[in-house]
């Protein structure tokens, strides 16, 4: 069936007919219906007859002059998110720790909002809804106000507990429970706001950010050998590194009930208290459960340290054993680190050695009149301003003054330099775990740059630092949504390493954020659609074992 424009006494008629054979086979032209004389048709007069037929045969109306457009929202990368979040059971463990009849929003909604924007483009609370105006994220309530996200954190603290056990829950199962390597660390997080509030979190300490003095609260981290971050923990920014171990590794062992727990830490976190306390920890650990550790000494600290440096002999893999503080000592030596630090501290002491040369040659050029006139330079003040050099350069313990002596005057001492030779290059660790190597345990220890890696994502990715929140529960539900957002992250990287992807989820997330939904309006019908996926896209999907967007 088709149109046809017929010719007749000079005039031009508009048909619909119809195209069929006879009996014998010739085609036949059947008249359907005259639509009339076409000089007569005006533009829109035939519309209703063709809305009608596209109708009848479920196609889009003709009212091409109607078609409207909404802007096109990003859908890829949280639809990948919203996919991993319901993978790992989040929703549903956000839903039961965060269960009130009273409430009248979806707070797993909103924190999930909070998280994702986190990954995807961080941004401030207000931010963060200006960015979900340029999303179609799934399952989300059409608007969201900025009272109704501060509203969602409050109820994330005021059931932290029971969000922590009820998220535990979900992780447990990537766990390996016959042997756990558990790495802790802490950060700090740079925090503004002048003013103070009861129990505020917010207190001045050293930054490890800035390298310097800054308003800050403390992060931990505690995750698995694979990068699985496990749990946090918040204190104050002044907090002791070594107060918040003992704590820490028993809420670790009350939410992960595993068989073994080897914890990984940094020399920060060690004192002789420390190994007293996890020692006691150990022993008290329930239902056959083992505590056990690899922590590094700081060696330096401890004096006795040195005649044990002295008579160890190091293996073809560069590690020897001893003992320290009734535990295992396992010291791991490269001659190249050794060499380079020991070169630079001799470099630092012959800059001050010439330094004091040339103050010593200024006083006796102005003792024997050979100086021009001027301020005159003194024995002390050169004492003053040597002592400052030597302190600034960190060398107090190998360079000293006379500060008793008539004349400026300085000695090196040689039995201090030795001394400090003797830890050169030298990693020390300490240990109470009978079954692992000396080798495995510094490969072990080695493995907690990784944690230093998660802190980077945080504070460059995810951007936790500076935070602007200023109530104490408000600061810890900002980095509780922060570590969300790195568990989710973490877990797309063990994902794509799994399959052999060379993608971070950074890159992921970027690439991933191209595939966009489109919405067009015809009179009162809309239609839904999304951008063609590329191969690399797909290929994401299937790295990261998530749906493919339909």
């Amino acid at each position: 069936m088709y149109t046809r424009i017929t010719t007749s006494g000079g005039r031009s008629y508009l048909q619909l007919v119809e195209g069929h054979r006879d009996a014998e086979g010739k085609v036949r032209i059947k008249v359907v219906a005259n639509l009339g004389r076409l000089d007569k048709i005006t533009p829109g007069k035939l519309d209703p007859l063709i809305n009608g037929l596209n109708r009848a045969v479920g196609r889009l109306e003709n009212t091409a002059s109607e078609l409207t457009h909404d802007p096109a929202r990003t859908f890829g990368d949280v639809f990948a998110l919203h996919e991993l979040w319901k993978d790992l059971g989040f929703d549903k463990a956000l839903s039961r720790a965060l269960r009130s009849g009273k409430r009248q929003m979806d707070v797993e909604a909103l924190v999930r909002a909070m998280v994702f924007n986190r990954l995807c483009e961080p941004d401030s609370k207000l931010g963060c809804l200006r960015w979900l105006e340029t999303v179609a994220m799934p399952a989300m309530p059409e608007a969201v106000t900025h009272q109704q996200l501060l509203r969602a954190m409050d109820a994330l603290i005021d059931h932290a507990d029971r969000v922590e056990s009820e998220l535990a829950k979900q992780i447990r199962p990537l766990v390996d429970h016959d042997l756990a390597i558990v790495f802790y660390d802490l950060t700090t997080v740079r925090i503004h706001g002048e003013g103070t509030v009861d129990d505020d979190l917010r207190a001045f300490g050293m930054n490890k950010e800035t390298g310097g003095i800054a308003r800050q609260f403390v992060l931990g981290v505690v995750q698995t050998a694979d990068g699985l971050p496990l749990m946090h923990t918040v204190h104050p920014g002044n907090v002791t590194e070594t107060k918040t171990l003992q704590a820490m590794l028993a809420t670790v062992l009350q939410r992960f009930p595993i068989q073994r727990v080897i914890l990984v830490a940094d020399r920060g976190l060690l004192s002789l208290e420390n190994i007293g306390e996890l020692t006691a920890l150990a022993e008290q650990a329930q239902g056959g459960r083992t505590l056990e550790f690899i922590l590094a000494v700081p060696a330096r600290r401890y004096g006795v340290l040195a005649d044990t440096f002295g008579g160890l002999a190091f293996g073809a893999d560069g590690v020897a054993e001893a003992t320290f503080a009734g535990h295992r000592l396992v010291v791991a030596y490269d001659p190249a680190r050794a060499a380079e630090q020991s070169d630079r501290r001799w470099a630092r002491i012959a800059e001050l050695d010439a330094m004091a040369e040339k103050m010593v040659g200024r006083l006796d050029a102005q003792d024997a009149g050979q100086t021009a006139k001027g301020r005159r330079a003194s024995d002390r003040g050169a004492y003053s301003r040597f002592a400052r050099a030597v302190a600034e350069a960190e060398l107090t313990r190998f360079i000293k003054a006379d500060l008793n002596a008539d004349r400026f005057s300085w000695s090196v001492d040689d039995d201090a330099i030795a001394e400090a030779e003797l830890f050169d290059g030298k990693l020390a660790l300490i240990t109470n775990a009978p079954d692992i190597s000396a080798a495995d345990a510094v490969a072990r220890y080695k493995g907690l740059a990784d944690i230093e890696r998660g802190f980077r994502v945080l504070k460059s990715d995810i951007e936790i630092a500076p935070v602007h929140h200023r109530l104490p529960d408000r600061i810890r539900a900002h980095a509780m949504i922060c570590f969300l957002a790195l568990t989710l992250y973490r877990v797309m990287r063990m994902r794509l390493k799994a399959k052999g992807h060379s993608a971070s989820p950074r890159r992921a997330l970027l690439l991933l954020a191209r595939i966009q939904k489109h919405t067009t309006h015809a009179g009162t019908r809309s239609f839904h659609g999304l951008s063609k996926t590329t191969p690399e896209q797909l290929d994401l999907f299937h790295a990261l074992n998530l749906p493919k967007p339909a």
